[in-house]
């Protein structure tokens, strides 16, 4: 499934968990847009809450303790990443405009607090070793994941997709229900995403849903580099711990060296 909004200032709901179980991703999906003096506050009674800065600059308030963050933008900076059980309360002052990605899950465990930084946060380059002639270059972001976090019932990262080129690639599936939420370099910008066994036009802003194990994968259009969020929700009793099922048509091209036709060098 995939989703786009009407964007306004305030609070936009792209998934529900009390709706068809948040589209069966099982999290609430929202992007937060604040302009400058603008003031939230997240607080939730029998949910974990994670936020990312996409950009912007804030002052953010988390159970008393006072954190001010910035974001230029989210291709050569890492965001800020809140990761929150239930009961803690957090209150977030715009100082310039600025974005959020949010997500939340049922959780009845209880944690401190964090705020990942770009210190705390691990990128892998990928595709750095012109892998099918470099069309898989990619950074990927991981803020939390199940080896760092066992107690959250979710894995939150992004990746920064170079322009022409592809990621989540070669296809691949894996049990767990995941989010995809795309933020272009240039607004007009567009690519290509699969889930649900088909192919959707990407834009700004817009959110794919994958579910029921489908194979994954996309590329955006030359010109158009994009940085999108990937967030998982680990099954009951099933985490997704680094988890990948190649799609076995398309595992050739994990080889060595594939052959396929290239043009002649002159």
């Amino acid at each position: 499934m995939y989703i786009e909004k009407d964007i306004k200032t305030g609070y936009n709901v792209f998934t529900e968990l009390d709706k068809n179980d948040g589209e069966k991703s099982l999290m609430e999906v929202a992007l937060l847009v604040m302009k400058p003096g603008d003031t939230f506050e997240f607080q939730e009674n029998d949910k974990e809450v994670s936020w990312v800065l996409m950009k912007g600059k804030a002052t953010v308030e988390v159970d008393g303790k006072v954190t001010e963050i910035e974001r230029p933008d989210p291709f050569d900076y890492v965001g800020a990443c809140l990761l929150m059980s239930k009961g803690s309360i957090c209150k977030i002052e715009a100082v310039d405009y600025s974005e959020f990605y949010v997500q939340k899950t049922y959780n009845d465990r209880e944690f401190e607090p964090h705020i990942y930084s770009a210190e705390d946060t691990h990128t892998w380059a990928r595709g750095t070793g012109n892998e099918l002639d470099g069309m898989m270059r990619r950074d990927v972001r991981t803020y939390y994941d199940y080896e760092s976090r066992p107690d959250s019932n979710m894995v939150l990262g992004e990746v920064v997709n170079q322009a022409g080129k592809w990621s989540s690639y070669p296809p691949h599936s894996h049990p767990q229900p995941e989010v995809y939420f795309y933020f272009f370099e240039d607004e007009r910008g567009f690519g290509a995403g699969w889930a649900d066994g088909k192919p959707h036009e990407l834009h700004h802003h817009g959110c794919l849903v994958i579910t029921d194990e489908y194979t994954h994968s996309q590329v955006m259009a030359p010109g158009y580099p994009c940085c999108y969020i990937w967030g998982i929700r680990h099954l009951d009793g099933n985490p997704w711990e680094k988890t990948r099922i190649d799609d076995p048509d398309h595992e050739w091209l994990l080889e060595e060296n594939p052959d396929y036709w290239r043009p002649k060098e002159d």
